[in-house]
């Protein structure tokens, strides 16, 4: 909660985020920040570097989240 008793906004809710930090994704995807880059090494998350940073497109986690449930319905 912020000062004024409402509740703060994640910074990785931003809507003119365009990348989003490992840890950030990992949030959105209610997993941990070793998973998201188990995830990234195989292919399965976009990501790219910034500079020596590893940074993932604010859309990705979404794209990953249907491409589980149209895999899972295909099965």
């Amino acid at each position: 909660m912020d000062e004024h008793g409402t509740l703060a906004t994640p910074a990785d809710d931003d809507p003119n985020l365009v990348l989003l930090t490992v840890k950030e994704a990992a949030r959105r995807l209610r997993i941990g920040r070793t998973t998201c880059f188990a995830l990234i090494r195989a292919g399965e998350l976009e990501s790219v570097m910034v500079g020596g940073l590893r940074r993932i497109p604010v859309d990705a986690p979404a794209a990953y989240g249907t491409r589980l449930r149209t895999t899972r319905q295909a099965a």
